[in-house]
């Protein structure tokens, strides 16, 4: 009356079985006939059925630095793409699956797991370094050698010490690690690095002797324009000269560093008329009871001794009054400022009064630093 009942193969969980290999022949045969769109549930019974059996294979790779959730979700992947390929005239299914997962799990140490780049075929060595090196520590109860494990991967010592040397790239220290303790510190600032400031000590030391051989005024601009950041402007306004001066001089003078740079031997500073202008230039002179000091050029540390002989050699005869005029000095230097305090102290042993006249404006803030009164302004 009601007809022949319909037949189906019961699922693996309604038949309670234990054996994979049964549940998935049971699986293939439940599908058989079944159009694709039919086939899902049966396949998530399987899949649920064998779902321990990955957890087992995901659990032997615990303790290798990666999380057992992931692993477990690798080793479940693997198991659905071994359901998915199955095939019974292939034989079991339980051992197919096994080498699927275990394949998938590997891949993803491979990978997805390492801190560096390393290639394929070192990475496939390094876990079989560590499978034979946990399998020598077992039978020879001491770590292998690398002898011991070259002999049973049948692999060159050198490809094994770099499999060893590269293991370390799969989970590299983060350089922001604590260094540990009560320190704040972290790994990487314990890390050295490069400075490249180091090629350029040669330069720096070479440059350093060389400005010592420019004159006063070129160092001083120099100083002021690379150290001290001052634009031309404000450089000729403290110098009293034109900004085109100054461009020329520091032109001049940043063209001779290169030329000395390179030389084994620097090159004279200036040749001709402009050499004479820039070179110390003492003059005395007899104004009836009075000495004039006349001082042009350049006053640097080798003028310096020019300066302090002439001006004491002033102050033998005992006049009524030593004047040094300074307009012609295009600067004065720490020296050249040490020999006039020289003068001044002789001046006021000996009781003759000693005055300076003419100084420019860089020259006349030096000597009012040093304590001399403001300079009068240059002769007309």
């Amino acid at each position: 009356m009601f007809g022949q009942p319909t037949t189906t193969t019961p699922s693996p969980t309604d038949r309670g079985l234990e054996d994979l290999d049964a549940a998935a022949l049971a699986y293939a045969a439940r599908i058989e006939g079944l159009p694709p769109e039919r086939r899902q549930e049966a396949r998530d019974d399987l899949v649920r059925f064998a779902l321990p059996f990955a957890g087992r294979l995901a659990r032997r790779y615990r303790g290798r630095g990666e999380p057992l959730e992931d692993l477990e979700q690798v080793a479940r992947l693997g198991l659905v793409n071994a359901v998915d390929r199955y095939d019974p005239e292939r034989g079991s299914f339980t051992a197919y699956a096994a080498i699927t997962i275990v394949g998938e799990i590997k891949r993803h140490f491979r990978d997805r797991t390492w801190g560096v780049h390393v290639p394929r075929r070192l990475r496939d060595l390094i876990l079989e370094v560590g499978q034979a090196t946990s399998a020598l520590t077992s039978e020879l109860s001491r770590a292998p050698t690398v002898a011991e494990l070259a002999e049973r991967l049948e692999t060159p010592q050198e490809e094994i010490l770099a499999a060893l040397e590269s293991a370390a790239g799969y989970s590299p220290a983060s350089l922001n690690a604590p260094v540990g303790g009560e320190s704040s510190a972290e790994f990487g600032d314990l890390v050295g690095e490069s400075d490249n400031a180091l090629e350029s000590v040669d330069d720096r030391v070479t440059v350093s002797g060389l400005l010592h051989r420019l004159p006063w005024r070129e160092r001083r601009i120099l100083a002021m324009r690379f150290y001290g950041n001052q634009t031309q402007a404000e450089i000729a306004a403290r110098f009293g000269i034109s900004q085109m001066h100054v461009s020329r001089l520091l032109s001049r003078a940043l063209t001779w560093l290169r030329q000395a740079m390179l030389a084994d031997a620097p090159p004279p500073w200036q040749n001709g008329a402009e050499a004479e202008s820039g070179r110390t230039r003492i003059a005395v002179r007899h104004a009836g009871d009075r000495v004039v000091v006349e001082v042009g050029g350049e006053v640097d540390r080798d003028g310096a001794d020019q300066l302090r002989r002439a001006v004491l050699g002033a102050l033998t005869g005992q006049p009524r009054e030593v004047v040094v005029e300074l307009d012609r000095a295009g600067g004065v230097d720490a020296g050249g400022v040490a020999a006039l305090m020289a003068g001044r102290d002789a001046a006021e042993r000996s009781g003759v009064p000693l005055r300076l006249t003419g100084a420019q404006p860089a020259v006349r803030r030096s000597l009012t630093a040093a304590g001399f009164a403001p300079a009068t302004a240059p002769r007309r």
